[in-house]
């Protein structure tokens, strides 16, 4: 199983020959403005993809289906619904199909517990987003295992670590995880998707493969860079069992 980190959450993964796009956001710097709930009025995201528009047009043509974890848009933004053909098959948790129908896409593929592309089966798993009255802002999230023979990949999503983490690696089993990190935070409440003590705790449970981390250095809300993960996870000396990449970069799970 191959993966390339886009940007953010945005992760291009190939497996059983098929190439799937999870959580696109593609527009550039800036064209999501401000978020809500935080004080930092810097615009959204703060940097550009790492690929040309040619480049991502090309990306485009190379996906055979989308994923999306929930739709945040930071997760699912105007230049994906743009650019995404309308009749791409768009796996998402049962709560987004209306909306996802709503921009016009025809083909959307409501996960409630598995559903199956090609040979590729996808379990959906739950996530917390955040406790408290920020968690109940933040809506429903979901998260996604990808399994194809001996391969399962955990695609955490937004959340922090929680029961439903637990509980998913205890069913699952994977073979690899992806969280999301950066311990982002608003004005209202604790963080909303992994921070370093999270992750610290994630990998003193999880006896399996890699851990990946991503979500990082794209949006406002996002505290830790990826100088902060890595000098943490050296510390700790974790820094062999997790990776953190940078956008762009292409590597195996």
């Amino acid at each position: 199983m191959k993966v390339r980190l886009i940007r953010n959450a945005t992760l291009l993964i190939s497996i059983n020959g098929k190439k799937i796009l999870v959580d696109p956001m593609l527009g550039t710097k800036g064209s999501l403005g401000k978020f809500p709930w935080i004080d930092d009025m810097r615009e959204n995201p703060l940097v550009d993809l790492p690929i040309t528009e040619f480049e991502l047009h090309d990306l485009i043509e190379q996906t055979d289906a989308v994923l999306l974890t929930h739709l945040h848009p930071d997760h699912w933004d105007p230049k994906a619904h743009a650019i995404i053909p309308k009749d791409m098959p768009i796996y998402c948790q049962p709560d987004d199909v209306h909306e996802i129908e709503r921009l016009g896409f025809k083909n959307s593929i409501p996960v409630n517990e598995n559903a199956f592309f090609d040979e590729i089966e996808m379990l959906r798993t739950n996530g917390k987003h955040g406790l408290g009255e920020i968690g109940d802002l933040m809506g429903k999230v979901s998260g996604f295992v990808l399994r194809h023979e001996e391969e399962t990949l955990y695609i955490a999503g937004d959340t922090i670590w929680c029961d439903d983490v637990v509980n998913a690696i205890d069913e699952f089993k994977p073979t690899s995880i992806i969280v999301n990190g950066g311990g982002a935070r608003f004005s209202i409440g604790e963080h909303v998707t992994m921070n370093t003590s999270d992750i610290k705790k994630l990998s003193d449970y999880y006896s399996g493969g890699k851990i990946v981390v991503v979500h990082l250095e794209t949006v406002s809300p996002v505290v830790e860079n990826r100088k902060d993960i890595t000098d943490f996870l050296s510390t700790n000396n974790i820094l062999g069992r997790v990776f953190v990449p940078n956008d762009g970069e292409e590597f195996l799970m």
